[in-house]
């Protein structure tokens, strides 16, 4: 007796059921439910038929009814809700546009019926302007205003896949785009580590990034909408896109019997059978096992969900399979950028208290001797054992590979050192000898076998290093181009003849570029009797971590839309490369640092006064290296681009510290920006303080703050902020006022009236206070920065500091300063 099968939902999960039904079974009744049109489609390129990348909206439909009709025999029903469930009776009701509501019975059901964009309920969230993308219909309704005259700008709530996808497409369709997260950061699978280049490559496409602030409410506004932030932030728009998650969507199965999880997953076992015998669930609708946390959780990928489909029907035909769990194996492209992960991120790893190491290393795509090996950086998380529990790689070449490689290994149970034992294919266009994830194994391997002991980047920030000495064994060019506070330069290749300078009774941290002489110097080091850790992935892990989103200034010139860098005052153009005159060319793509900065330092000592040299390099440390040399050197730097991971420059030989000009505009970098010390923890001088800073700051100079001793009360917040504080560092802060609102006049205070009348006298004569002076001058760009040794002395954290404020030391301060033709201590 043939089998009467019913599938609810198409996509990946049903289509893939139905069609693996058949091929098993060439007499059993399928019959596959819809509720709109469209069965199988590609949601994942939903996107790119937005920004035009895929021109052709039929390559959009996997199957139609017909050919799934034609090829399978299968009954598609389309515009068919399944509404209800009967399992008693095993029956489902169904609402159908032609048909009506009506019953149909069967001896086996699969539930795919998949997860609906969330719309939370938000002031203003059924505006006409505000859409989700889902679905083909979605796709058409987004496309359709997209592609009207006068739609220029847009606004994404939420900054997972779809919604960075989606804000690259619209970029691409030139409209003004800005993208909202609530989280610190975009792209949750990955960690802060690797997703701020993610976002830095967003920004350098003019994408106005904004982080850690969520959507308070929407208001239409004639022809465009306004999208208030929980931070009252408003951004105007013509459209907003919703792009903030998904859920289950399985009301219809909730008075059915069939077991539900807390977010109202379907629950399944390994052979994807429901509690209740017979049915089964697969795709988007149901609780997964992690792979490897061996938890539940939900992963909506379109891959497992076509995997969890072919299980289904193997085990409704009398085939014995069972899924393993999820890895949530995801890639994703990002403008020039590629970023891909595979098993649980250190987030995941510290939420389920499961012990893990890390090791980051950054090697090219191919052999750097042959053209175009672009840098990626390759992100492995291990335990104690040597079991692989995740990955995460980004760059511009190669990324999908070495994580699909990775990926396999875990899958098939491998550890860290079979990574070291993968023979991959090679060729120079292709690899290099030593692949990337042999080299991530070697690193890990050393590190299990206590060959070299390892600090991350983001430990090293919260490590207590009061008896430690830290150790920069890179080149005296990179130490001099940048380097982190308070390091102690001695390259690599003289250690061993400098050892004495080192105090034995220290630990020594330790750190090169990007690991690999590190390890070299915690080799020479341990086996001359020092206590050492190596900074895993160097320096440039560690300049990783300090990109935070700035808005960028434009000029109001269509034909030349030029842009400020706020950090270096470096003009870049959009102008033609090929319109820029240069004497002389470097190829220094494949060099890692220090190789393409020494270079540009050998062929500029070769160059005349006023004659340009074009340069090319392919690491992306290049691009904030050749700024800060420039500027040091007093080269003139004529323009600076970046293309799918080349950078190139245009350099112009200054030796003699004149002032020059290009044909863009002026570059020439002139002292012109002003820092201020505030020592003084007094109301009257605050003020004072801040007042000369939104003044300079509104003439578009730039302004640096440097906080230091009872300053530091300034920027306390209001609040009390629970932090673990020495009996000590507790009672000094509770001795200090905190924050602004407690600061005391530094004359005629009378024990705090002095302080009230003058606050009422400055309301009365409409004189900004303090507080909004303060919000002003973050707003206006200024550089609020407390020093790390005072808030140390003082028992400050920085948790207990307002929002924007940076940490910083004296170092950075007189950098500061150097570039200042106004300094005051007050």
């Amino acid at each position: 007796m043939s089998k009467k099968i019913l599938v609810v939902g198409g996509v990946a999960g049903g289509a893939s059921t139905v069609a693996r039904l058949r091929r098993l079974d060439e007499s059993a009744e399928i019959i596959m439910f819809e509720r709109d049109e469209y069965i199988s489609f590609a949601n994942c390129g939903l996107p790119y038929y937005i920004g035009e990348t895929i021109k052709e909206r039929e390559k959009l439909l996997v199957q139609t009814p017909e050919s799934m009709h034609d090829r399978f025999n299968i009954d598609v029903r389309i515009n068919s809700e399944v509404i209800g469930i009967d399992v008693n009776k095993k029956t489902v009701k169904v609402n159908s546009k032609n048909k009506g509501i009506y019953e149909e019975s069967y001896d086996y059901l699969v539930l795919s019926p998949g997860a609906r964009a969330i719309r939370p309920n938000i002031e203003g969230i059924n505006s006409n302007r505000i859409f989700t993308l889902r679905n083909i219909p979605d796709t058409d309704n987004i496309k359709s205003l997209v592609d009207k005259k006068g739609i220029k700008s847009a606004v994404v709530i939420g900054g997972g896949y779809v919604g960075v996808e989606i804000t690259e497409n619209l970029n691409e369709k030139d409209l003004k785009v800005t993208l909202v997260e609530a989280a610190p950061h975009i792209l949750a699978p990955f960690d802060s580590d690797i997703v701020v280049t993610a976002e830095k490559e967003l920004v350098e496409n003019d994408i106005n990034l904004i982080l850690n602030d969520g959507v308070k409410s929407f208001k239409d506004n004639g022809n465009n909408i306004e999208v208030t932030l929980n931070s009252n932030t408003k951004i105007t728009a013509d459209l907003v896109i919703l792009a903030i998650g998904v859920t289950p969507d399985t009301n219809f199965i909730k008075d059915s019997g069939i077991n539900l999880g807390v977010k109202s997953h379907i629950l399944v076992n390994n052979k994807m059978e429901t509690n209740i015998k017979n049915i089964y669930a697969v795709g988007d609708a149901i609780e997964v096992v992690d792979f490897v946390s061996k938890q539940n959780t939900a992963i909506p990928l379109a891959g497992p969900a076509n995997k969890q489909g072919r299980i289904a029907a193997d085990n409704i035909a009398g085939l014995n399979s069972t899924y393993k769990g999820t890895q949530g194996t995801a890639i994703i492209k990002i403008f020039d950028l590629t970023a891909a992960s595979t098993g649980n991120n250190e987030r995941t790893l510290k939420r389920l208290n499961i012990p893990y190491k890390v090791i980051y290393v950054h090697p090219v795509s191919h052999a750097s001797y042959y053209p175009d090996a672009l840098p990626l950086t390759l992100k492995l998380i291990f335990n104690d054992e040597g079991k692989i529990l995740g990955a995460q790689a980004i760059g511009y070449d190669g990324v999908d590979k070495r994580i699909d490689v990775i990926a396999a290994t875990m899958r098939l149970g491998g550890s860290v050192s079979d990574l070291t034992e993968l023979e991959l294919c090679y060729a120079p266009p292709f690899s290099s000898a030593k692949d990337p994830v042999n080299m991530a194994g070697f690193v890990a391997e050393n590190v299990l076998s206590g060959k070299m002991e390892v600090i991350t980047p983001e430990e090293y920030s919260n490590y207590n290093k009061e008896n430690t000495i830290l150790l920069d064994v890179r080149t005296d060019i990179e130490f001099n181009n940048g380097h982190i506070e308070g390091a102690l330069n001695i390259p690599v290749d003289n250690l061993r003849e400098r050892l004495k300078e080192l105090d034995k009774n220290k630990e020594i941290i330790e750190y090169c570029q990007v690991g690999l002489r590190g390890y070299v110097a915690s080799r020479i080091l341990s086996q001359n009797g020092f206590k050492v850790k190596n900074i895993t992935g160097g320096y440039k892990s560690m300049s990783i971590l300090n990109f935070t989103p700035k808005k960028s200034k434009e000029s109001n010139t269509d034909s030349e839309k030029l842009v400020l860098d706020q950090d270096t005052q470096v003009v870049k153009s959009k102008l033609a490369l090929d319109d820029l005159n240069y004497d002389k060319s470097l190829n220094a793509c494949g060099l890692c640092c220090p190789g393409p900065l020494m270079q540009v330092k050998a062929s500029i000592d070769d160059l005349t006064d006023g004659q340009i040299i074009k340069v090319t390099a392919s690491d992306p440390g290049f691009y904030e290296d050749i700024k800060a040399w420039c500027q040091r050197t007093n080269n003139e730097l004529v323009n600076l681009s970046k293309n799918k991971g080349n950078i190139t420059a245009f350099i112009k030989k200054n030796s003699n510290k004149t002032k020059v000009k290009n044909h863009i505009e002026s570059t020439a970098i002139v002292k012109d920006n002003k820092t201020l010390v505030v020592f003084s923890g007094d109301l009257d001088k605050a003020i004072a303080s801040f007042i000369i800073a939104n003044g300079a700051a509104s003439m578009g100079k730039k302004v640096t703050m440097f906080f230091t001793f009872w300053g530091l009360n300034i920027l306390r917040k209001h609040e009390k902020v629970p932090v673990k504080k020495s009996l000590m560092d507790s009672m000094f802060g509770f001795m200090m006022p905190r924050g602004s609102k407690r600061l005391k006049l530094s004359k005629m205070n009378m024990m705090g009236m002095g302080g009230k009348m003058i606050r009422i006298i400055m309301k009365n004569k409409n004189v900004t206070s303090l507080e909004d002076l303060i919000k002003s001058a973050i707003d206006s760009g200024v550089e609020i920065v407390a020093c790390q040794m005072s808030m140390d002395v003082m028992g400050l954290s920085k948790e207990e500091l307002i929002d924007g404020v940076k940490i910083g030391g004296v170092g950075y301060y007189l950098g500061e300063a150097e570039d200042s033709n106004v300094n005051l201590f007050i």
